[in-house]
C-alpha cells in the first residue's frame, strides 16, 4: 500500500526545528569554524537535545550540506538582482551601488556563509559548488569587460577580474567585522572607493562613451 503523507502540521514543525537547527549551526559555524564545531555545540545552541538533532541529521556534514544549498541558493538569488542589463547601462558610481549592495547585504545577514564557505575542511560538494559560483560570477565580471573594452585581451581581463574579487573579499572581511552602524557604512563606502578608483581607469571612461548593453 502507498505510504501515506505525513500531516501538514507535524511537516510544518519539522521544517521550524530544520531551520531552527540550521540557525544554530550557523551560529556556531561563525563563531568557531567548521572544522571545531560539533553536533553537541549545535544541538546546545538550538537548545535541544542532542537525541532530537539527531532525528533530523546524522552527522555534523549533513547539516553543513544543508545550510550551504540553502546560503549558495540565496547567493544566487543576490547575484541575479545584482547583474542585470539595467544596472550594466548605469555609470560606474552607480553601477557599483547596484551590483554590491545585495551581495554586501547577504553577507551581513549571512555571516557563516564566508566562515563556512571559505573555511577548512569543508564537504566537498559545498567547497565545490561555492567554486562553480566563484567561476560565475568571474565570468559575468569578464563579459561586463569585454562588453565595455572590447579591444582588451582576455588574460587582462582575467587580472582585472581576480582583482576585482580580491578586493572585494577583503573589504566584506573588514565590513563584517565593523560594528554595525556608522562605523560599518564607513567601511562599505571605503571598500566601493577602492573600488571606484581602480576600475575607473579600466571602464569609467567606456561607461561615458559605449552604448548600454
Amino acid at each position: 500500500m502507498p505510504e501515506e503523507p505525513k500531516p501538514r502540521r507535524r511537516q510544518a514543525r519539522g521544517e521550524r526545528r530544520i531551520a531552527q537547527l540550521l540557525q544554530a549551526a550557523a551560529n556556531v559555524f561563525c563563531a568557531h569554524g567548521y572544522t571545531a564545531t560539533s553536533t553537541n555545540a549545535i544541538a546546545r545552541e538550538a537548545s535541544v537535545s542532542p537525541g532530537t538533532l539527531y532525528q533530523y541529521f546524522p552527522n555534523k556534514e549533513a547539516i553543513a550540506l544543508e545550510l550551504g544549498d540553502r546560503l549558495l541558493a540565496q547567493m544566487r538569488e543576490a547575484h541575479g538582482q545584482a547583474f542585470t542589463p539595467e544596472n550594466l547601462a548605469l555609470p560606474l558610481p552607480e553601477l557599483l551601488d547596484a551590483v554590491l549592495d545585495p551581495l554586501i547585504a547577504f553577507n551581513c545577514q549571512n555571516p557563516a556563509f564566508l566562515a563556512l564557505m571559505h573555511g577548512s575542511e569543508i564537504p566537498g560538494r559545498i567547497a565545490e559548488e561555492h567554486d562553480a559560483l566563484h567561476a560565475s560570477l568571474l565570468a559575468r565580471v569578464d563579459d561586463l569587460l569585454a562588453h565595455y573594452v572590447p579591444g582588451s585581451k582576455a588574460a587582462e581581463r582575467s587580472r582585472i577580474a581576480d582583482m576585482t574579487f580580491a578586493i572585494v573579499k577583503a573589504g566584506l572581511d573588514l565590513i563584517l567585522a565593523a560594528p554595525e552602524g556608522p562605523e560599518r557604512d564607513a567601511v562599505i563606502a571605503e571598500t566601493k572607493t577602492v573600488l571606484l578608483r581602480y576600475l575607473d581607469p579600466v571602464i569609467g571612461r567606456a561607461l561615458t562613451t559605449i552604448p548600454s548593453p
